[in-house]
Parts: structure tokens; sequence; C-alpha cells
């Protein structure tokens, strides 16, 4: 990855905000990830720079080393304390460069020096002269995030999933580090980490709605020199439901009714996301489309306790074909209101 350009990996402008890389990101990772392209190695090598250009752009102090140094940014609280200790430029333009034009303290312009070499001897100098010899630094792994869509009902129960991955695994070879003996690692190609299929099941707990994020310890990306694996985070889409509408812990649901419960007072069912029915008794005159509440009938609260709320509407079911007694019954009514609103007249 030596002289790489990042940001011409993702194909955005130098000074493209957090939101352009992402979706940048996002774009060519979905186009270039192996599992779209089994067997593809161009794509499986794009797939890993288009990783390795994303890792560092979208740390803002990351990305700031980088602007800063290159593709020697790791190399940056390094170079800077040299540059304290030495109180000048003086060691770049021995190494073979020379500060920028109209640079100041700290924008370095390093030519062609081979830095390879040159910082190996920077940083061996460091560190002998403190008394100790040169290790890896500690870092803890990025965190992963994979979309995950479930059906309303499972979000209303809680799911599993059963989530095929490409994920990183840090290299054995480098220790994580991409580097051996100074040298760039040819097994993890300098990334400290390699791509690997996993299978991972997941719970998704009762609850959540679409933009929940899940936690699932420890599975995101690999440390570096021993730190501790990032996180993956699974991020939540409920799909829409045919019969049931969700507005936040709170159902909405159609219940039918016949005009004889409506008019008389009755008992109707309501459908709930279990699969079972309500018993829901309505007054005498109860109104086509009235609405009533049902207590704790509604989804679970994520990471809480109790339940929201079921608004059932009543829909007064009306008949499309008729007996000749249901026909003379509501001849009958009609005479009988018509009769009423006449006298009322």
């Amino acid at each position: 990855m030596a002289g790489t350009d990042y940001y011409a990996v993702l194909g955005v402008k130098r000074d493209a905000g957090e939101k352009d890389i992402r979706s940048a990101y996002r774009k060519l990772a979905r186009k270039h990830h192996p599992d779209v392209n089994p067997g593809d190695k161009a794509s499986e090598s794009r797939f890993k720079e288009l990783n390795a250009a994303y890792e560092v752009l979208k740390d803002p102090e990351k990305r700031k080393k980088y602007d800063k140094y290159g593709d020697k940014w790791e190399y940056a609280d390094q170079l800077e304390e040299q540059q304290r200790r030495a109180g000048s430029h003086d060691y770049f333009r021995r190494a073979g460069g020379a500060p920028a034009d109209g640079a100041g303290a700290g924008g370095f312009d390093f030519g062609d020096a081979d830095l390879g070499n040159d910082l190996g001897d920077i940083l061996g100098g460091l560190f002998r002269g403190r008394g100790r010899t040169t290790t890896a630094r500690r870092a803890q792994g990025e965190n992963l995030e994979h979309s995950v869509e479930v059906t309303l009902e499972e979000a209303f129960n809680g799911t599993t999933r059963m989530i095929q991955l490409q994920v990183p695994e840090m290299c054995t070879v480098c220790g994580g580090t991409g580097k051996v003996a100074g040298a760039i690692c040819h097994t993890c190609e300098g990334l400290g980490s390699l791509i690997k299929a996993n299978r991972l099941e997941v719970k998704i707990p009762a609850g959540v709605d679409s933009g929940s994020r899940v936690r699932v310890a420890g599975k995101g990306h690999p440390g570096i020199g021993g730190g501790g694996s990032g996180d993956m985070i699974l991020i939540v889409t409920v799909r829409p439901h045919d019969r049931f509408e969700r507005k936040g812990d709170d159902l909405y649901v159609e219940a039918p009714a016949l005009l004889a419960d409506l008019a008389l007072g009755g008992e109707i069912e309501v459908p709930t996301l279990r699969g079972t029915k309500l018993h829901l008794k309505v007054p005498e005159g109860t109104q086509n489309g009235r609405q009533f509440r049902l207590a704790g009938q509604g989804m679970p609260r994520l990471g809480g306790a109790g339940k929201g709320d079921l608004y059932a509407k009543v829909r007064a079911i009306l008949p499309v074909t008729l007996s000749t007694r249901e026909r003379e019954l509501f001849e009958e009514l009609r005479r009988i209101q018509s009769g009423v609103q006449a006298g009322v007249a």
C-alpha cells in the first residue's frame, strides 16, 4: 500500500466530508465485496484497498496525520518526537528531503528519501536511547458494522440471525503490526489482518426498531500489537407489516366488527402480533372508525421493562350480498329511520 493515494482509492476529493467518504466507501465496498465477486482476485485486492483507505480517512486523527505525512502517517508521533529532540529539520535534509515551500514547523517534504530504512534508524535510535527495545504499539481494533433486516414479528419476539461475514482477522505472521523485521509483511500486504469467511450467530433482542444498533462484543476488527478486537455493530431495519402499523413502542391495527355489534353493543376480536386474538367489548352506538386503547399490548421496550400499547380501530363489516330475510330487515330499518327523520323534520 506504500505510496497509495487513499482519496483516489475512494474516488473523493481531499476536502471531502465524512458523509461523502462513508458514502463512497459503502458504494464501492458493495461492488467489490468478495461475496459478490467469488473467486475474483482483482476484486478481493480492490476490497482490501478500500478497507485500508476507509480505516484511515474515516478517523479524523488518522486522516490528519495522513494528510501531513502520506503513507508514513503511522510514524507521525515518532517523527515529530525526533524533530523536537533534534530541534531542527537538519536530519530530514540529510535523509534526502527538505521542508516544503512555505511550510512551518512540522510541514515536511521527504523528497525521494528511503524512509523505510531511515524511519527504522529514527525509531531504533530513539528507543535505544531510552534503554529499551522497539515494540509494536498496542491499539484497540475498529468496530465493524453489519446491516440486519427483521420482520415486525421478529422485532416483537426477538430472534437470531446466522450472518455470513468476510471478517478481518489478525495476521499471525506479523502479529497485526503489518511488518516483519522492519519490512512490510507479505502475508497480509502490510494491513495487519486477513479477510476470512466466518459464520456468526447473533441474537436480536425483542423491541428493536429501524435504526437500532445492537452491539456484539469482540466480533469487530482485530487489534494491533495485542490490542483487543473491536465490536460488531448490527444496524437493524424492521420491514413494514401489511396489517400492523408501528409508532415507537405502540401498535395500530384495524378490528373488523358487525354492524349489529356496533349498533347494539357487543364483543369484537382484535388481532395481535402473537397470532392470537383479544376480546374487546364495544358499547352500544359505537361509530365506525372509533379507536380503542389496549394498554400493555404493544411492542416490548428495548432494554427496558414493560410494553407499549395496542390501538384498535373499529372497521364496520358491510354485507356484500343479502339473504331475503336480511333484505327485509334492512328495508324495515330504513322505513323506521326515514319515519323518525320525517317526524323530527
